[in-house]
């Protein structure tokens, strides 16, 4: 997980709750009196009712239960399940989006897609500076308090009241995302005979969809998924071995 480090922000802040975990977006500058946060909180919402397996009446949790086809899903679901797939290949099955009993499980994409789409929304909107962060995923943008880059904590996932490192999150570079045991338990599926290298792993990314997934894929893959990551994608990766050493792209290590 990680967590905005930004300090004496004097914007526009919302928290709800989504997706089965907490989101908070922090505007910089003015904002409107109403509506300012909307976007983001319809966004999320809606990806929550279409593709959440924790809700009994989702459209993918239908799917799961056998009660409606993926083929007669909806445009947005077949979409979503085709950028799975997609980054399934591109990750050499590191990345999936079906779970060991062959359910589809598209979590691993739709929280960094609704990240992204509410970004689109905010800048659209006339918002320049904003730090959104979502079950500890982060996604910001220009400058945070007296035009100074946002920073996000890497908390330690052995001490979770700590911070084992921090980042700037650059205009190149806007996306962080973390994936690990630490926080949520073994949750991610790995092929068998696959050595569990990490228990988390930090993607520094252009965008939040990349960051999510390889996060995910190098936690799956262990070293073979992280130097493939690291050598097909421009990203910066920060990663915990079990023994609780670290390993860092150079990238990562200059911070």
């Amino acid at each position: 997980m990680s967590i905005l480090t930004a300090e004496g922000l004097q914007s526009g802040v919302r928290v709800f709750s989504t997706m089965g975990t907490v989101l908070s977006l922090t505007v910089r500058g003015p904002v409107r009196e109403a509506g300012w946060a909307d976007g983001p909180e319809q966004i999320f919402t809606a990806a929550d009712h279409r593709f959440s397996l924790y809700r009994s009446d989702s459209e993918l949790s239908l799917i799961a239960a056998g009660e409606a086809a993926l083929a007669g899903s909806s445009a947005e679901l077949r979409r979503m399940y085709a950028m799975a797939l997609g980054w399934r290949t591109a990750t050499g099955g590191d990345f999936t989006p079906h779970r060991p009993d062959g359910v589809v499980d598209l979590s691993g994409v739709v929280k960094s897609w609704a990240m992204a789409a509410s970004g689109a929304w905010l800048h659209s909107e006339g918002y320049p500076d904003w730090c959104l962060n979502a079950g500890g995923d982060v996604l910001c943008s220009g400058t945070a308090d007296d035009g100074e880059p946002w920073h996000v904590g890497i908390v330690d996932p052995q001490a979770r009241q700590s911070l084992l490192s921090s980042i700037v999150a650059s205009a190149a570079r806007p996306a962080v995302a973390t994936s690990g045991s630490a926080e949520r338990g073994e949750h991610i599926w790995r092929r068998p005979g696959v050595r569990a290298d990490f228990i988390q792993v930090t993607v520094r990314a252009a965008d939040i969809i990349t960051a999510d997934v390889l996060a995910t894929a190098i936690i799956a893959g262990g070293t073979r998924s992280l130097d493939h990551a690291s050598s097909a994608w421009p990203v910066d990766i920060l990663a915990v071995r079990q023994d609780g050493s670290l390993l860092a792209t150079p990238g990562f290590a200059r911070h």
